[in-house]
C-alpha cells in the first residue's frame, strides 16, 4: 500500500490563536497543490514552543506580539532585517536550525508599491510603536524622507533618529498635504479603538497616497476620507496579505498566489 504524501506543518504563536494568517497559508498551498498545512498555535511558554518546533520539524512558525523581542534569544540566526528591527514574526526551520525574519516590513513596502513608487517621496508616517518601526525601515530602506508624527515626542526622534527622518508632534497631520504619502500605523480606526480617522479629511489631497495598516474594518474611517478626496488609497489588509505572501515564500521557496490569498483573507475579514 503506497504510502500518503510526508505533510510539512506551519503555524503560528500567539497568545489567542487567529484564522486569518492559516486561512492564507492553506488557501496558498491548496493553490499551487503543496502537501503543507498549517496550524495556530495558543502558547503562553515561549521556550517550550520553540523547542517542540525543533522536536517536531515544524517548517515556519509566524510569531505575534507579545513574543516578536523575545523570541529573539531562543534562535540559532536572526535575518539582517529582523536584527536591525529586533523583532522577528517569522521563524523557518531548516533541518534544526531556525532563523528569524520579519515580513512586517516587506508587507508595508510591497503594498504600497502596488500603487507607487517610493524613492523620493515625502512620507508623514503616524506612529512610532512596533509597526510604525518596520513601516519606517522598509521605507528608509527605499529611499523615502519620512517625519515621524507621534503622541510621544521622544519615540518619535528616537525612531527618526534610527531612519534619518525627522519627528513631529501629531499635530502634524493637519499638514498632511504637504506630503506624498501617508501612513497610519497607530492604531486610530480600529473598531476595537477608535472609530475615526487619524488625519482630517480636509488636510488629504487628490493624487496622494494613503495607507491604513489597520484592517478591521478593511474600510476604515482613513481609507474612506481619502477616497473622497481623491487620494490613492491602501488598505490595511494589503499588508497582512504582502505579510503573510513574504512567509509563504520562505517556507516554500515558490511565489506566493497572491490572488488565493487575498480571497481568503477577504472573506475572513468580512465573514
Amino acid at each position: 500500500m503506497a504510502l500518503p504524501p510526508r505533510l510539512t506543518l506551519c503555524g503560528s504563536l500567539s497568545l489567542h490563536p487567529v484564522s486569518l494568517g492559516a486561512a492564507m497559508h492553506l488557501a496558498g498551498y491548496r493553490a499551487i497543490g503543496l502537501d503543507f498545512t498549517y496550524v495556530p498555535f495558543g502558547v503562553t511558554d515561549l521556550p517550550d514552543a520553540i523547542r517542540g518546533m525543533r522536536a517536531l520539524g515544524i517548517r515556519g512558525l509566524g510569531i505575534s506580539m507579545p513574543f516578536k523581542q523575545a523570541v529573539l534569544s531562543l534562535l540559532d540566526d536572526v535575518a539582517p532585517l529582523a536584527a536591525r528591527l529586533g523583532a522577528v514574526n517569522t521563524v523557518v526551520n531548516d533541518g534544526g536550525r531556525l532563523t528569524g525574519h520579519n515580513t512586517d516590513c516587506v508587507g508595508a513596502v510591497r503594498a504600497l508599491e502596488e500603487v507607487t513608487s517610493i524613492a523620493g517621496k515625502r512620507v508623514l508616517l503616524l506612529g512610532a510603536g512596533g509597526a510604525a518601526r518596520a513601516v519606517a525601515h522598509g521605507l528608509a530602506d527605499r529611499g523615502a524622507t519620512i517625519c515621524i508624527a507621534n503622541r510621544d515626542a521622544e519615540k518619535a526622534r528616537s525612531l527618526a533618529a534610527e531612519v534619518g527622518g525627522s519627528a513631529a508632534p501629531l499635530a502634524e497631520a493637519a499638514r498632511a498635504g504637504s506630503y506624498d504619502v501617508i501612513v497610519n500605523a497607530t492604531s486610530v480606526g480600529m473598531i476595537e479603538v477608535a472609530a475615526e480617522s487619524p488625519v482630517p479629511e480636509a488636510a488629504m489631497r487628490a493624487g496622494q497616497v494613503v495607507m491604513d495598516i489597520v484592517y478591521k474594518p478593511i474600510e476604515t474611517p482613513l481609507v474612506m476620507a481619502a477616497r473622497r478626496r481623491g487620494a490613492v488609497t491602501v488598505h490595511g489588509g494589503r499588508m497582512l496579505l504582502h505579510q503573510a505572501a513574504g512567509q509563504f515564500e520562505l517556507y516554500t521557496g515558490r511565489d506566493a498566489p497572491l490572488a488565493e490569498m487575498d480571497e481568503a483573507l477577504r472573506a475572513g475579514l468580512t465573514g
